[in-house]
């Protein structure tokens, strides 16, 4: 009983801290060409770090994500090499004339 007490508590607060990160949400893209991989090991980091994929695309080689940005900051850092692009995911509008 006072393990299964310690645990939940344990786990209470990792949801806590985890909640606690605030997270942002990114389009994140690579280069044709770029292997696979590259994108596989970007989502693991991603998903290790706490944050989610929300979106993968099938026309582009990138996915939406909702990550810290300690994770955003990996992410660079592993794709720098593969010209990884990532911004802000936003709402864009067009001025009708």
């Amino acid at each position: 009983m006072k393990f299964t007490f310690s645990f939940l508590l344990l786990a209470l607060f990792a949801v806590l801290c985890l909640a606690a990160v605030p997270q942002k949400q990114v389009i994140i893209s690579y280069p044709e060409g770029t292997p696979q991989y590259v994108l596989d090991q970007a989502k693991a980091e991603i998903i290790k770090a706490g944050g989610m994929v929300e979106h993968e695309f099938s026309l582009i080689k990138g996915f939406v994500a909702k990550l810290s940005t300690k994770a955003i900051e990996t992410v660079q850092a592993l794709g720098s090499s593969n010209g990884v692009l990532i911004e802000e995911d936003q709402t864009v509008h067009t001025n009708e004339s």
